[in-house]
């Protein structure tokens, strides 16, 4: 099939990739998720031609993917920002990262953490020093919940799944695979230190990619004295490139912890996680060394 008949085509996949055609365009949308939204700094991260960046940068707003927000009048200059209908894509790099890093990267095992060798313990450790996308993400209550404030640090806890006990909603052979278990331990163990972090001038957010209906379930069971937020729409996961893992017809995150000082900057990380209520001791002991708080 010739390119100039993919519109023709009645399979949604040929018309997405008469959108997405080749890999620059793919990469473009994923360094755009991740915060990197001027044409310099994309040229620079890419590597690509800026003949090659424009057409791409264009084709892809005039498909409505990206946008254009002015930031600079004399001379003109843009962000580019991911529309609506370009986050529908933030999935298919979800899943295009878990499925290079399994099958391409990896042996093809199922697993919920990662060898502290691996590509992706070497992917989270290098976003220390990098600045979080501006990205709100759904509490429990479905209103948006801001990742960071300026007047705090943040502790971000990612886990693959929690439920309350009626619920019935864990995947036949979670208890199987390595890593998955220990989300209820986790997040009771930061609740009972929750006045520490508190007093270290820390906010506590667990976030999965779990409904935030389950999520509130969860959290009135376990009660939990701070937000589980809802990635289900991989808007924060596709931003960071952060480890995941699929089970239950689910992509949910692999057990990391991040460290976030006030100005949205990655101070430290937490990954691989084998040692869910130790690790959350370790992250108390963070939180007062970088914001030099008395232990």
């Amino acid at each position: 099939m010739r390119r100039e008949d993919l519109a023709d085509a009645d399979c949604g996949i040929a018309q997405a990739l008469g959108v997405l055609g080749d890999w620059w365009t793919f990469l473009i949308v994923r360094d755009v998720a991740g915060g990197t939204t001027r044409f310099d700094a994309l040229q620079r991260d890419l590597g690509v031609s800026r003949r090659a960046l424009t057409e791409r940068l264009t084709a892809l707003v005039e498909h409505g993917v990206l946008r254009r927000r002015p930031y600079s009048a004399h001379p003109p200059r843009h962000d580019y920002l991911l529309t609506a209908k370009g986050e529908g894509l933030l999935p298919v790099l979800i899943a295009l990262q878990d499925w290079g890093t399994r099958h391409l990267m990896g042996d093809g095992d199922l697993t919920a953490t990662a060898d502290a060798a691996s590509a992706e313990v070497r992917r989270v450790r290098d976003l220390v020093g990098r600045r979080l996308p501006e990205v709100a993400l759904p509490g429990p209550d479905g209103r948006p919940v801001p990742l960071t404030t300026s007047d705090a640090w943040s502790v971000l806890y990612l886990f693959p799944g929690a439920y309350a006990p009626d619920a019935h909603d864990y995947p036949p052979g979670w208890e199987g695979i390595p890593g998955a278990r220990g989300c209820t331990l986790e997040s009771s163990t930061y609740a009972d230190r929750h006045p520490d972090f508190r007093a270290a001038g820390a906010r506590v957010y667990g976030i999965s990619t779990q409904r935030p209906d389950q999520l509130a379930a969860f959290t009135a069971y376990a009660g939990l004295p701070f937000p589980l937020l809802s990635d289900q729409d991989g808007r924060f996961g596709a931003g960071l490139l952060l480890p995941v893992f699929r089970a239950g017809g689910l992509t949910r995150f692999k057990r990391m912890t991040l460290l976030v000082d006030p100005g949205s900057v990655v101070r430290s990380v937490q990954f691989p996680v084998t040692d869910p209520a130790g690790s959350v001791d370790e992250m108390l002991a963070l939180v007062r060394e970088y914001a030099e708080v008395p232990g």
